[in-house]
């Protein structure tokens, strides 16, 4: 049941920290979002920094299951066409509902990460399905360095997320196709083409 528990309030703490910042998370407000009596955060986390230690992972858990599903339901994309859909798609889901709730509070986290290394070790980017299903395409595209273009194009449409988040609106395809299209531009060994 330890285990459960845990799992509960860091659920209930990603909600608190997209909801109020990272000022608003408090062991009393994650017990409040959890429905949980005073005194049950700090038995289970003593410090606020084992309590966004706990966030950071849960997160962190929840992103890579959902990525790794991602990448396992989905073919290698055969062009970059279908390649800038699915990113579409996923960077639609990171814009809305409980995608969204995730990308305020991985955000949030990321910064914090600057003050504190232990939580920028565990926020840096996982291997998952989706993200070998991009690099098997670059590579099959003839793409030289396709990890390094993977990794590029992935911190890309990171940011355009973040921008969109902030700003508002969504992440039109064409933005999305315009990366891809870059990502293949450089580095093609001949006869790669475009979808």
């Amino acid at each position: 049941m330890t285990g459960d528990r845990r799992t509960v309030l860091a659920d209930a703490a990603i909600g608190v920290l997209a909801d109020e910042g990272m000022r608003g998370l408090t062991h009393r407000a994650v017990e409040r979002a959890a429905g949980l009596p005073p005194g049950t955060t700090s038995a289970y986390f003593r410090s606020r920094k084992a309590l966004l230690t706990a966030l950071v992972g849960r997160l962190v858990e929840l992103d890579q299951a959902e990525l790794q599903a991602a990448g396992e339901a989905a073919q290698v994309p055969r062009d970059a066409g279908e390649l800038a859909d699915a990113i579409a798609v996923f960077a639609a889901g990171r814009l809305g509902g409980e995608g969204r709730r995730r990308s305020l509070a991985r955000y949030a986290c990321a910064v914090e990460g600057v003050r504190h290394p232990e939580l920028r070790e565990i926020l840096v980017p996982h291997e998952n399905a989706a993200r070998d299903a991009v690099r098997a395409f670059l590579a099959a595209q003839g793409v030289a360095d396709a990890e390094g273009r993977t990794l590029t194009l992935l911190a890309c449409v990171d940011g355009l997320i973040f921008d969109r988040l902030v700003g508002g609106g969504t992440v039109p395809r064409e933005e999305i196709r315009g990366l891809v299209t870059a990502a293949l531009r450089e580095g093609r060994a001949s006869g790669a083409v475009l979808g």
